[in-house]
């Protein structure tokens, strides 16, 4: 397992980190089989796991603060905050109340005096982000932090927290956490070349595309139970057929398949190969939420894509586009998530 240097902090994580967010309420329930998936990755040289505030309504920061709790100084833990957690119309987004409210919650449930990498789940579009930084820098100093980041930004608002941390002597973001795959590429326009030039280390999510790009749905076939497309997760219009952006995944996982076959890999190895590629990525996520789905996603560590593959995919998927823009989550005026 190769390990990245996270921009230029000094610390080193793992290419592949381990994502918890099928921890818990709504993906794995039972306690001892994360413990254990979170045991192997570790025993892998995986030293480097995210989490959030709201995966599993908590129980995810829960699951996972006891499963690390005897090798917590071995592991970069990274946790977030934003979305809604309760009733309450404060109870979320990035004002200073907020943050510094659910930063002490999140550490209760880790079980931890300290979370290594602390994300804006999403930049607040109702707080200045002038606000929400200043409240991170209070929980740096504090030392109940250590890195900050944002997730779903754009290049513009990268740009803009990266300006207002150094005008105001905030601590600057070093991380950015976004979706990438080889089907989802639009942050190849603006998001990850803006990291690469602000030295902002690019975390990725989603590298299989929720499952698609592990080559299990089949036009002709109903979706596997228990998978992303047959419980409708998050979407459904990630998963109606009858979208012609839909259908055509198909078809490009089918021609993407025959690249991973040529190229002696597998589907899973070629998708996550893909987003290592990219010179502004510091680490994947993969979120196994099975152990019996662990071993597929372990395999790709190592695992360098030539250019002549890299063509090869941007022969079925060019760069800069995204097959199905409902994928990306975005947040509009008071908070609201749309695709």
């Amino acid at each position: 397992m190769d390990h990245r240097l996270l921009a230029r902090t000094g610390v080193r994580i793992s290419e592949l980190g381990l994502g918890a967010m099928m921890f818990g309420r709504g993906g794995n329930t039972d306690e001892a089989e994360c413990a254990e998936i979170v045991r192997r990755c570790l025993d892998a040289g995986i030293n480097h796991v995210d989490t959030a505030d709201g995966y599993g309504a908590g129980q995810s920061e829960r699951i996972l603060g006891r499963a690390l709790a005897d090798r917590r100084d071995d592991v970069v833990v990274a946790t977030k905050c934003y979305f809604p957690k309760g009733p309450d119309v404060n109870q979320r987004g990035g004002s200073r109340r907020w943050i510094v409210r659910a930063c002490e919650a999140s550490l209760r449930r880790l079980g931890t005096d300290r979370i290594d990498l602390y994300y804006l789940h999403r930049l607040d579009p109702d707080a200045e982000c002038e606000e929400s930084l200043a409240a991170m820098d209070q929980l740096v100093r504090q030392g109940k932090v250590l890195y900050v980041g944002t997730s779903g930004a754009r290049g513009s608002e990268l740009v803009e927290c990266q300006w207002a941390a150094r005008s105001r002597g905030l601590t600057r973001p070093v991380a950015e956490q976004t979706q990438y795959s080889a089907l989802s590429r639009a942050v190849e326009h603006d998001v990850l070349p803006t990291c690469e030039r602000h030295h902002v280390g690019a975390v990725v999510y989603g590298p299989l595309n929720g499952g698609w790009l592990t080559g299990r749905y089949r036009r002709d076939e109903a979706p596997p139970p228990g998978s992303r497309a047959a419980t409708q997760f998050f979407d459904p219009r990630w998963w109606d057929r009858d979208r012609p952006e839909v259908d055509a995944k198909f078809d490009l996982v089918d021609r993407l398949s025959a690249v991973a076959e040529e190229a002696g890999l597998t589907l899973v190895q070629l998708a996550v190969g893909f987003t290592l590629a990219h010179p502004a990525v510091t680490s994947v996520l993969v979120g196994p939420r099975r152990l019996d789905q662990l071993d597929a996603l372990l395999a790709c560590a190592g695992v360098r894509l030539d250019d002549e593959v890299l063509a090869a995919v941007d022969a079925v998927v060019p760069a800069g586009v995204d097959v199905d823009p409902t994928n990306m989550v975005t947040v509009r005026r008071s908070g609201r998530r749309d695709g």
